[in-house]
């Protein structure tokens, strides 16, 4: 078996070596170039997504550990729409359907944000579920002692139940953080240049089959065990002391 990784220094639009591997700047010139383009593109769709699915799913989770029925009820109801529905199905939704019901949002928002939304949403779901099963597991009476001392219920949430249900789900959301690194490789399906589209189109153009997936394989990896160890250094920072595992 005979890999050729010099490619990677070729230019992209006409085929031949450039020194040093990177071109003379702006848009991608080379194949690396493109690669590590592509890769910052899954970063940030990645990280945008989990920021909103953070901040929906923990609203979510708070609201299905509500009093309020209602507001419980749209929870429940949110969390079996997004969980229910496939991914893939539901880019192909935010990307193509959504705009043509509402055409101002093809006017205001680029095809990026959109697939954030899809894949925030999806997360958000799961989130929501992990968030309620953190608050659940907290004695009642944590609840109690927040409106007995004179806390609003808003309060006891952001001041009692919260912090210590957000320990208790780091290990959950560590996962879900690094799936979403991985899920974000969907968006290559509505052409957003993120590491599956480059693989595949730069794969279909070289032949490069497994000089190609090969580092795109280890990018994926390193995003989502760098989010492990990240998540692991905050659990640890955040532990509640006499707890296991605890310094």
């Amino acid at each position: 078996m005979s890999w050729d990784w010099q490619f990677y220094c070729n230019d992209t639009a006409t085929g031949e070596a450039v020194a040093g591997c990177f071109g003379p700047g702006g848009k991608e010139q080379t194949y690396l170039q493109w690669m590590l383009h592509a890769w910052g593109w899954t970063l940030s769709v990645s990280l945008l997504a989990l920021l909103l699915a953070l901040v929906v799913g923990s609203l979510i989770g708070i609201i299905r550990t509500a009093p309020n029925k209602w507001l419980a009820r749209f929870g429940e109801a949110w969390t079996e729409l997004f969980r229910n529905i496939p991914l893939l199905v539901q880019v192909f939704l935010w990307y193509h359907v959504i705009p043509s019901l509402f055409p101002v949002l093809r006017e205001a928002l680029s095809s990026t944000v959109l697939i954030v939304f899809a894949l925030g949403f999806f997360t958000s779901a799961r989130i929501g579920e992990q968030v309620k099963a953190g608050i659940n597991t907290l004695p009642r009476g944590q609840r109690y002692a927040g409106l007995a001392v004179g806390m609003t219920l808003p309060q006891t949430y952001r001041f009692v139940l919260l912090p210590m249900a957000f320990r208790i789900v780091i290990p959950p959301l560590t996962s879900e953080s690094m799936n979403i690194v991985k899920n974000s490789a969907v968006a290559f399906a509505v052409s957003i240049p993120e590491l599956l589209q480059f693989a595949l189109q730069a794969s279909e153009e070289t032949s490069h089959f497994e000089e190609i997936f090969i580092p795109v394989t280890l990018l994926y990896f390193v995003s989502a065990f760098a989010i492990n160890r990240v998540a692991k250094f905050v659990e640890a920072q955040v532990r509640i002391p006499g707890t296991s595992g605890a310094k």
